[in-house]
């Protein structure tokens, strides 16, 4: 029988053995999830977390029954109550219903609100795109101001610039209201009519359900029929245009610089006036860091209050890959400061003791439980990365002193067992 690991997912280890595999040791992970609470924190975000599954209808209302997701890559069954349920393919939608089920509203006029959670969907596996991957998101929900867009970007680009990321890119678009995108929409399939058949399949048929899709193919067929087409931006109202006139001169006032990408649309059907993606170079065409936007109305249209919303999400294999491939400085490897080996039961029984002892007052330590070589013990201890050992045997419980070796230099030093926790807090 075959029990290996099912397509498409991957194992989190304390050190992945495969050479490729780095990204996948769980410190990196530990690491870039602890910068996350820390800048979000900052920018007064708490932390929801949702349930694995949720109602298929939940994503079928707020994703679109059109979008790719939900026609395509969505993982749902039946239990055994003859309910459907759909594995978390995104964050916002569940975040929006625990918001209104909670009445979350009540609490506050403006909820912010960030997660760290594994996503679901059944995707082509490549790189930076897994048919389970995490993703980092915020969701700023009751504040239409532009403002509010603008704090979300910042967050993003915070988040990834204290990683030491470099090299990125802002994309920025403005998609309208509902009556810009009808506009645009009637537009773009005018323009696109005479040139059906030179679309790819795929393009082929969202020109029926949803042709706002084809400005977000990266076949070269469509990028080759959408020259010249129409900018969704000549199509926005006065207050679109005001709301984007005032994200992009408050970007410039930061220091951030974009680039103002008209062909930008985002793959879910709820959003509305901003909408943004930050890249880096590293992953080729799968270079997406982040992204997300405005969705006022999908409250409403879950039937919640009417509240704006903005949020974005960030996918944490592509942040860790890229961090990797650019070569960003990276915390060192959190390892066993001591490691002690007992010569005999009552030198094990007294090391356990000490061993205790130093757990308490945080002071990360480790012992030899079995009864191998010494050898074999000193081997095992540099494999896990201890910098100190220490022989615990008849000599040493008989004077109260044990020798302190620093594994990295070898250097020693004679040390009382009574101020072992003291020389040991001082590195």
């Amino acid at each position: 029988m075959d029990y290996q690991i099912a397509k498409g997912v991957f194992d989190i280890l304390p050190k992945d053995p495969d050479e490729e595999g780095k990204w996948r040791d769980s410190h990196l992970w530990q690491y870039v999830e602890w910068v996350i609470r820390g800048v979000a924190f900052e920018y007064g975000f708490r932390e929801i977390r949702t349930p694995l599954f949720e109602k298929t209808e939940l994503f079928q209302r707020s994703i679109g029954n059109t979008s790719d997701i939900v026609s395509k890559e969505m993982y749902t069954f039946q239990d055994k109550g003859g309910r459907s349920l759909t594995l978390r393919p995104e964050g916002t939608a569940p975040v929006m219903r625990a918001f209104i089920e909670k009445r979350l509203d009540q609490q506050f006029p403006v909820q912010k609100l960030f997660y760290i959670m594994p996503m679901f969907r059944y995707e082509r596996q490549q790189a930076g795109r897994y048919r389970q991957h995490h993703q980092f998101g915020v969701e700023a929900i009751g504040n239409d101001s532009p403002y509010q867009d603008v704090e979300g970007i910042d967050l993003l680009y915070t988040f990834l610039n204290r990683l030491g990321l470099k090299g990125m890119t802002l994309h920025l678009n403005s998609i309208g209201d509902q009556e810009a995108r009808n506009r645009y929409r009637s537009a773009l399939k005018e323009f696109l009519s005479p040139l059906l058949s030179q679309l790819s399949e795929d393009s082929q048929e969202r020109f029926t359900t949803n042709p706002l899709r084809i400005l977000d193919s990266k076949d070269e067929r469509d990028q080759k029929a959408l020259s010249g087409a129409p900018s969704i931006l000549d199509f926005l109202n006065d207050d679109c245009k005001e709301h984007f006139s005032t994200v992009c001169s408050l970007l410039k006032k930061m220091g951030i610089e974009y680039n103002i990408n008209p062909r930008l649309v985002r793959g879910l059907d709820y959003y509305n006036k901003t909408v943004f993606e930050i890249t880096a170079n590293e992953l080729g065409a799968q270079n997406s860091l982040g992204g997300g936007g405005r969705y006022d109305g999908l409250i409403k249209q879950l039937g919640g209050p009417d509240l704006p919303a903005f949020g974005f999400g960030s996918g944490l294999e592509r942040v860790i890959q890229t961090l990797l491939a650019q070569k960003a400085p990276l915390p060192p490897v959190p390892s066993t400061l001591l490691f002690m080996i007992p010569m005999g039961d009552q030198s094990k029984e007294r090391c356990f003791e000490l061993m205790t002892q130093l757990r308490r007052v945080h002071i990360p330590v480790e012992m030899e439980y079995s009864d191998r070589k010494l050898k074999s013990s000193l081997r095992y201890a540099d494999a896990i990365g201890a910098r100190y050992i220490c022989v615990l045997g008849e000599n040493e419980l008989a004077s109260g002193i044990v020798e302190l070796k620093e594994m990295r230099t070898g250097a020693t030093e004679k040390v009382p067992l009574q101020d072992l926790q003291k020389r040991l807090q001082h590195g």
